[in-house]
């Protein structure tokens, strides 16, 4: 982790209040028992599915590798909410999680995780700050460590972000050590109860632009990294009891070197944003070059990994960055990507057929959408746009809006119009159910094809700027940059 940021986040307004007695009475288990509510999770992992289907265009998932123990997943942290919940949608298993104290206690979202099982965590940062004194920050730090620890012995997947924070760097901050502790001690517990030996699982995840709505999603899995117990054969016992143990530094350390390892490999790991889209940008212009355009956001991912790999530790590549840095700062300032180069040119043709479609869609579905999604989806707009959060939240909102329309907003519009329909009576409930069923699945239906209609007026805008950016003295200097890549290539 040499040269990894250890930046302490800023606190956003919501995290400088503590709540105890919410914490408290948060539910928390050391026997190995998940504390979530088994249906309750059902529930929640088909809230997350609608809201991640309205914030993402698309979405790849890789296969997760076989293993029979529990896993510590972990990622590079830039979206939010968005990050968690991208990954526990990747999963077959129940999953637990930790998260900040002011998440768990929040209304609604708090309500929420606390039935998921989630645990709090009262930062560094909070207590140098006063939010909350080191004597209950341990308590309530310990009480979540050891409930971690006792679900991972059991099988029971974790889902931790080692950097402690969400940031905007385009490689990893330092790790805490949290998440390698008790990956130790749930192998010492494991061990000692004859149970499979728990895991970390590095997992990578990918967005296009992850603050902008309707962006594209890849995520992909590393091998896990088994944890072998401590020695100390008498640690479980004393986990048992109640009493947190602190694994031996060693091992912490040197787990935690191989996960930041093995994570900066499935994330971007450049030195700025910059360098990042270049790389994307001669992925792009390699695979035109020999008539293979990229078809997929895994394959750009793919591309530009490969890119970075070849050019690591190569000295006097400036010939070939430079003019690809330039170029795909060009393309960044018009909301345009390597996509928009068709062999080594600029596509000008401007896409009718699909604002047409568009328009048609979105018209279509409107009636239905706006008056059941609009207010929350405008809401969710203008307070990612203000959040003190910062633009990792930005999207988050747009989450959470998905997420919550259906309990919040369509239920009670279905269960509204089902009875001015059929009115209420005992011999009519079934007809109100299935007719309450139906207006929630057409509302889902509607909002699916107003996203469809919205995505292909995307296609056609993309497309109205591209040719109006080949127009222009920049795009003219932007194919002399693209040229100047094409003749580097042998660089590689």
């Amino acid at each position: 982790m040499t040269g990894a940021p250890n930046i302490e986040p800023e606190l956003s307004s919501g995290a400088m209040k503590l709540r105890r007695k919410k914490l408290d009475r948060i539910p928390w288990d050391h026997t190995g028992k998940h504390p979530g509510n088994p249906l309750f999770w059902k529930a929640i992992v088909l809230m997350m599915g609608i809201g991640l289907r309205y914030i993402f265009r698309s979405r790849h998932y890789d296969k997760i590798p076989d293993f029979e123990g529990g896993r510590v997943l972990s990622a590079i942290h830039l979206n939010g909410l968005v990050d968690p919940t991208t990954m526990v949608h990747s999963q077959d298993r129940r999953v637990i999680s930790m998260g900040r104290h002011d998440l768990m206690t929040m209304p609604l979202i708090g309500w929420f995780s606390r039935r998921m099982g989630s645990q709090p965590v009262i930062r560094k940062s909070e207590i140098e700050k006063g939010v909350s004194d080191e004597e209950y920050a341990r308590k309530i730090n310990d009480r979540t460590l050891l409930t971690m620890t006792h679900c991972i012995a059991s099988g029971h997947n974790a889902l931790v972000m080692p950097e402690g924070k969400s940031h905007q760097d385009s490689r990893l901050h330092r790790f805490k050590t949290g998440p390698m502790r008790f990956a130790l001690n749930a192998a010492s517990i494991a061990q000692h109860r004859g149970l499979p030996l728990p895991a970390l699982q590095p997992i990578g995840l990918h967005f296009r632009c992850h603050h902008w709505f309707r962006t594209d999603a890849f995520v992909e899995f590393q091998n896990p990294i088994p944890v072998d117990a401590p020695e100390d054969l008498g640690a479980a016992e004393r986990l048992l009891s109640g009493a947190w143990e602190e694994p031996p530094s060693e091992q912490v350390f040197s787990l935690r070197d191989r996960l930041f390892s093995s994570l900066s490999e499935v994330t971007p790991d450049a030195p700025d944003w910059e360098t990042y889209r270049a790389w994307h940008l001669i992925g792009h212009i390699r695979s035109n070059s020999v008539n293979k355009p990229l078809q997929t956001f895994k394959d750009e991912v793919l591309a530009a990994r490969n890119v970075r790999d070849l050019l690591a530790g190569r000295g006097n590549t400036e010939d070939l960055l430079a003019p690809s840095i330039e170029a795909a700062k060009i393309l960044h300032d018009h909301d345009l990507d390597g996509r928009s180069i068709n062999g080594l040119k600029l596509r000008t043709d401007r896409r009718w057929t699909r604002a047409l479609a568009g328009v048609f869609l979105m018209a279509l579905a409107a009636p239905v959408t706006l008056p059941s999604t609009g207010a929350q989806a405008l809401l969710a707009w203008y307070m990612g746009d203000r959040t003190d959060e910062g633009i990792d939240a930005r999207t988050t909102y747009h989450f959470l809006a998905g997420m919550f329309s259906p309990i919040l907003f369509w239920i009670p519009i279905a269960i509204l119009a089902s009875v001015i329909l059929i009115p209420p009576s005992l011999a009519t409930s079934p007809a109100n159910l299935a007719l309450s069923a139906a207006i929630v699945f057409l509302i889902h239906a509607a909002n699916v094809t107003f996203l469809l209609g919205y995505d292909c007026w995307t296609d056609f805008s993309d497309s109205t700027k591209s040719a109006h950016l080949a127009a222009t003295k920049q795009g003219k200097r932007l194919i002399e940059l693209i040229d100047d890549v094409s003749a580097n290539l042998n660089l590689l």
